[in-house]
């Protein structure tokens, strides 16, 4: 499935980047539900060294990871969905 990329993750991405933190930094803090806005839940996982995210739509729960060089590109508009995958 493609995940839209709409203003409510567009916000999320800017709010990640605002912080000015590092994959290292992020993976001391990492949090599962640290980012949530609208259809979107998740946060930094120090394991996969992403942001790792569910999005709650029409046909249920998906799951997705964004590295922050992908979410600069999100925050920028650049970026107008994203593969995701069936939460299991």
């Amino acid at each position: 499935m493609r995940i839209p990329i709409d203003e409510e993750f567009r916000q999320i991405a800017r709010e990640i980047l605002a912080e000015n933190k590092d994959v290292d930094e992020w993976a001391d803090i990492e949090s599962d539900d640290m980012f949530q806005q609208g259809r979107y839940a998740g946060g930094g996982d120090a394991d996969e060294g992403e942001f790792c995210f569910s999005y709650y739509g029409p046909d249920g729960e998906f799951w997705f990871q964004m590295t922050l060089a992908q979410l600069e590109e999100v925050a920028a508009g650049a970026t107008p969905d994203i593969p995701g995958h069936p939460a299991v």
